[in-house]
């Protein structure tokens, strides 16, 4: 296979998110989209008919027909799908959070090394575009402070808040601070489903850096936005508006004592952070290049995200 080819693309689980996933397969050039899989016939056929590709009801017939695939599936089923997949040498891009347990996502991982297969982590705001400026102006974090506010769906609570909505931020972070988890606060409680609906962590490095980090789904808002401080300057990034702003100490002096601040600000309005994390993904397949966001990565953010959920639990049971 030349760089030049397209790699025969297929999305498990064409649900609410399923379908952008194989509508991004359909439409980006290193890809032949060459079906859908859903144990729901009737969404898949839909789905299928729309990009005028197969529709399989039973995801095992795609082995042998595909080189890469997408599993958007609930998450009970990711480690099962995924590993069947990889063990036939197939490519995948497997949905937050890579898998339920820790254990899980290591089996993964050794599996995907086995094979020789690519293992992507969907955490989709690494390819947010408003993210594309922080590596060139992060140095040496010293406190990070996290929102992701969304109203409540019924359809994500197979997971509590950690996992639905915390593991993005947790996921940046971690790769941001490039630091040893030490120590972990939390607070939470359950709302409207039967799981955490709203929490905060309080996240402590081992070089010094803080994360303080909350997630609730039951916002009357929208809100995903993260402010990094580091010694000489803030940083924010605005994932749901696609704005990054920086503000960095200036030589000059804005009063007596007090340094100017030079601030830059860009919107980033076309970006598509599904269709630029799946074309990641079709390079990393057909290159053989290690994805942005690996199967250790999901492993990292899964980790962290299980200790908070579990020390929720904890203070829930006493």
């Amino acid at each position: 296979m030349t760089s030049s080819d397209a790699i025969r693309t297929a999305v498990v689980g064409v649900g609410y998110l399923g379908k952008f996933h194989a509508q991004k397969y359909a439409a980006l050039p290193g890809s032949q989209l060459i079906g859908v899989a859903d144990n729901n016939s009737e969404n898949a056929q839909k789905i299928a008919a729309e990009l005028g590709v197969e529709a399989f009801g039973d995801y095992h017939d795609l082995f042998g027909k595909v080189d890469a695939v997408s599993i958007v599936t609930p998450t009970t089923l990711h480690h099962k799908i995924a590993k069947e997949f990889l063990s036939q040498g197939i490519h995948v891009l497997v949905e937050k959070p890579i898998t339920v347990t820790p254990e899980e996502a290591r089996d993964l991982i050794a599996t995907a090394k086995e094979n020789n297969c690519i293992l992507q982590v969907g955490h989709l705001e690494r390819f947010n575009a408003a993210m594309l400026d922080l590596d060139t102006v992060l140095h040496n974090p010293r406190f990070i402070e996290a929102h992701r506010l969304a109203p409540y769906k019924p359809r994500a609570t197979d997971v509590d808040v950690i996992l639905d909505l915390m593991i993005h931020d947790i996921d940046i972070i971690l790769s941001t601070v490039r630091s040893e988890l030490v120590d972990i606060d939390v607070s939470g409680t359950k709302v409207l489903s039967n799981a955490t609906d709203i929490a905060n962590a309080r996240l402590t490095f081992a070089n010094g850096c803080v994360a303080n980090v909350t997630a609730s789904r039951i916002s009357l808002k929208s809100e995903r936005k993260m402010r990094i401080f580091q010694p000489d300057a803030y940083l924010s990034i605005d994932f749901q508006n696609r704005i990054f702003s920086y503000h960095k100490k200036g030589e000059g002096e804005m009063f007596p004592g007090v340094p100017d601040i030079n601030s830059t600000e860009n919107i980033y309005e076309d970006g598509d952070a599904l269709q630029t994390e799946i074309a990641a993904f079709i390079d990393c397949a057909k290159n053989g290049t290690a994805p942005l966001v690996s199967g250790e990565d999901g492993l990292r953010a899964l980790e962290a995200a299980t200790r908070i959920t579990e020390m929720l639990t904890e203070q829930d049971q006493g």
